[in-house]
């Protein structure tokens, strides 16, 4: 499949000049390591405030949930859902790039991802769709527009399905998970439990060398013959992905590929743009963007020619440009 066969060529990697890097990297990390009660979740918000000049809302049940919110409070908001096992900074291309236009934008970092709590359960769609709604509540967020991506697109989904009908104006989803990963007797045409065992028994063993594979090769198609890795966006990727918990991302592997959003896509009656790379090697695009844009009431698919997962970062101006467009038409 797809995934497993990208990884493996990973093999010849120098683990002298991985390990020579993460040190360098690794100085200057500070991984913040909060620790919170879980009870049953819900949406609505305890508190709000700030930590060390950041901002957190902290939800029913005991998640402190990072995220920034940038503009003018008076504007349209778009709010931001990112990827596993990133954080909020992997969309600064599209947030700075939306402030400069007069937008207010909106991003957080998943419960266990980034800078929010690393607690130990509620590591599934219900809950980071719920986390969601407490933080849209908090900003009393309405006309707003939600962007995913990978995972973020599932998440995305759920909340606009459960809980944001009133208050969602537009519905984007990038190289997103809907509506089904894994491949079962009614999805033939996913990925089979086993690729996904090995992405959990890869971050098991050795979680800071995987995500340096991982991002060094099938997210952004560094592994594709003629690329032109950067190092930069490398050890962007892995400093938010280590930054998390290995717990929430161990579990987020479970919450990515074996949800079914099929029902909730159906539910959806905002507007919807649906943008794809031809040649993502995470999440294929026959099986995901295709299949959502069928579901959805009122979808337009983009599939981008060639382009990789991590699509925003390496693509930035042409992701932008067609977000624009969709956003202000």
């Amino acid at each position: 499949m797809p995934l497993k066969t990208s990884l493996c060529r990973l093999a010849s990697t120098s683990r002298r000049n991985i390990l020579a890097t993460a040190l360098l990297y690794t100085a200057s990390l500070t991984v913040r390591s909060t620790s919170a009660v879980g009870r049953d979740a819900g949406p609505a918000v305890l508190s709000a405030g700030t930590k060390d000049d950041a901002s957190f809302v902290t939800t029913s049940d005991g998640v402190q949930i990072f995220y920034k919110d940038w503009g003018p409070k008076s504007a349209q908001p778009i709010v931001f859902h990112h990827g596993w096992p990133l954080s909020a900074d992997d969309w600064d291309p599209q947030m700075l790039f939306f402030l400069g236009k007069g937008f207010r934008v909106i991003a957080h970092d998943r419960r266990g991802h980034g800078r929010s709590s690393q607690v130990s359960g509620g590591h599934d769609m219900d809950h980071y769709a719920a986390d969601v709604a407490a933080l849209v509540e908090h900003l009393d967020l309405r006309n707003a527009v939600h962007i995913g991506h990978s995972t973020g697109g599932g998440e995305a989904t759920r909340y606009v399905a459960r809980h944001g009908r009133d208050r969602v104006a537009k519905l984007v989803l990038i190289g997103a998970v809907p509506p089904l990963m894994l491949k079962t007797e009614a999805n033939p045409g996913g990925l089979p439990l086993e690729e996904f065992d090995g992405l959990r028994q890869r971050l098991a063993a050795n979680r800071s060398q995987f995500y340096f594979e991982f991002a060094s090769g099938p997210f952004y198609n560094y592994n594709r013959p003629g690329a032109a890795p950067s190092q930069a966006v490398i050890w962007n990727w892995w400093r938010q992905a280590m930054t998390g918990s290995s717990k929430a991302h161990y579990d987020g592997i479970k919450a990515f590929s074996e949800t079914d959003f099929s029902e909730d896509l159906k539910s959806i009656a905002a507007p919807t743009l649906v943008l794809h790379g031809s040649d993502d090697q995470i999440v294929p695009v026959a099986d995901s963007a295709e299949l959502a844009a069928r579901l959805l009431k009122h979808s337009t698919l983009k599939i981008y020619d060639l382009l990789p997962h991590g699509l925003c970062t390496t693509h930035p101006e042409i992701v932008n440009a067609d977000l624009l467009r969709f956003v202000t038409t």
